[in-house]
């Protein structure tokens, strides 16, 4: 355990830090879940509207720091492929 103040204060910030980090990498993969889904259930539209709302989310989450830009790219590339693989 942290004695310093100093230490503490880093522990206190590495916690909020570590919240919002999962909440935007959870929310991340629920988008892109959605496009998955409507992909495999076939629904043209609906992964359209999913893709949408997935890359700005995504590319949010880059720029925060929480992945890699590269991870966002390749996801971002991907989940378009998938999408206008569609027809």
């Amino acid at each position: 355990m942290a004695n310093h103040k100093s230490a503490l204060k880093r522990n206190r910030q590495n916690a909020v830090r570590n919240a919002r980090n999962t909440h935007i990498r959870s929310s991340m993969r629920t988008f892109v879940k959605k496009v998955r889904e409507a992909v495999a259930a076939g629904d043209a539209e609906a992964a359209k509207a999913a893709l949408a709302q997935a890359v700005p989310f995504i590319d949010k989450a880059s720029t925060k720091g929480v992945i890699h830009k590269a991870t966002a790219s390749r996801k971002i590339s991907r989940l378009s492929k998938l999408v206008n693989t569609m027809g």
